[in-house]
Parts: structure tokens; C-alpha cells; sequence
């Protein structure tokens, strides 16, 4: 069972990044799926999740309108498009997913990291 992160880096203010998180090992379709980040020295909070079937997304207020979440079920894969970066979207980015019923069966990425500076 694992989640692969991928797509972070260095951009500057104002870019794109589009992050990627594939999953094996389970089945995806069954699994809400979320993103989270963590900066230094802050805790780790909720971007952006969206539900098993793809009909339900949330977002933190301090994201909304600039990142969209979204997911490939055919893929396995769940998908983070961030646009009008600002340094303070600097953090490491996790990926989570989370069964829609048993909710004890979730699972974390590695983590990418996102850098916003010029």
C-alpha cells in the first residue's frame, strides 16, 4: 500500500504548480481523498479533500479560488492544481486517503515540497 507524491518544487510568486499523488496497492475508488500541508514550525492543516466519487470538495479559506482538487479514479491518482502561488503556500504538501466507510483505513504520501519565493 503506498501513495507517491510528485510535482512539487521552486516557483515563483504568482506561478503554477500542479501536484500529483498515485496510489497502489488499494482500492482507490473506495477512498476520500484529501491535501494537507505542513510548514515549519506550524501544523499540519487541511488544502483541499474531495470525496470517493468525486462530488464533493472542500477547501481552506485561504486557498479558495486559487487551488482545485480533483481525481482520476481510472488512474488511481488524485491531483492538486495550484495557481497564483504566494510565499505563504511555502510548505510540504501530503497527500491522504481515507476509506469513505471504515474510516480507520487511511493513508499518507511522503510528502513533496512546494517552495514560493523569487
Amino acid at each position: 500500500v503506498q501513495l507517491v507524491e510528485s510535482g512539487g518544487g521552486l516557483v515563483q510568486p504568482g506561478g503554477s504548480l500542479r501536484l500529483s499523488c498515485a496510489a497502489f496497492g488499494f482500492t482507490f475508488s473506495n477512498y476520500d481523498t484529501s491535501w494537507y500541508r505542513q510548514a515549519p514550525g506550524k501544523e499540519r492543516e487541511l488544502v483541499a479533500a474531495m470525496t470517493s466519487a468525486g462530488g464533493i470538495t472542500n477547501y481552506a479559506d485561504s486557498v479558495k479560488g486559487r487551488f482545485t482538487i480533483s481525481r482520476d479514479n481510472a488512474k488511481d491518482t488524485v491531483y492538486l492544481q495550484m495557481n497564483s502561488l504566494k510565499p505563504e503556500d511555502t510548505a510540504v504538501y501530503y497527500c491522504n486517503a481515507q476509506h469513505y466507510i471504515w474510516r480507520r483505513s487511511s493513508y499518507w504520501g511522503q510528502g513533496t515540497q512546494v517552495t514560493v519565493s523569487s
